[in-house]
């Protein structure tokens, strides 16, 4: 996920490092706040992977500063992170599927309608996952709880998908 951000980040500006994790922090505080630990090497993982490019340059301070700039291929890169295929693991599906949708402006229609089905056929699966486990096993009070909630926060995501496919229909 990490990757995406910063090259959603990227796409809108040159940035350094601490502005990577400045602008990320604003624009989705609310689903991750990732710490420099994270941030450092996944941008020296774009650099290797020539997603990103850096220039080096002193500030008007005197310090040395790197600035992140994306690169045609990061631009791709991007892309294919936001539409591959959803996580299978249920702890990190929802987190990742709403930072995908958040940066969804950046795709095409098409592009964004195949994401959301896929995201709704995941989401509809682990509803009926947890439906399944509700009905077969001998449950006690918090596990029911849990399940429940879960039920209604992943009914709650496959609506927001739906009006999502509602809008992009017309």
């Amino acid at each position: 996920m990490i990757e995406l951000l910063i090259l959603f980040e990227l796409k809108k500006t040159v940035l350094t490092m601490y502005g990577v994790s400045k602008e990320i922090r604003g624009d989705f505080s609310v689903l991750t706040t990732p710490s420099y630990g994270t941030i450092k090497p996944a941008l020296r993982r774009l650099e290797a992977g020539g997603f990103v490019k850096t220039q080096k340059t002193m500030s008007s301070g005197g310090r040395p500063s790197t600035y992140y700039t994306i690169t045609e291929e990061g631009v791709n890169e991007l892309k294919r992170l936001i539409v591959e295929p959803p996580l299978e693991n249920p702890i990190q599906f929802l987190p990742m599927a709403r930072v995908k949708l958040a940066c969804a402006d950046i795709l095409d229609k098409e592009e964004q309608m195949t994401m959301i089905k896929e995201l709704k056929t995941k989401a509809e699966s682990i509803i009926i996952d947890a439906q399944n486990i509700m009905t077969f096993k001998d449950l006690s009070f918090y596990p029911k709880m849990v399940f429940d909630n879960l039920i209604c926060e992943y009914k709650n995501f496959v609506s927001l998908l739906e009006g999502f496919e509602n809008a992009g229909s017309r």
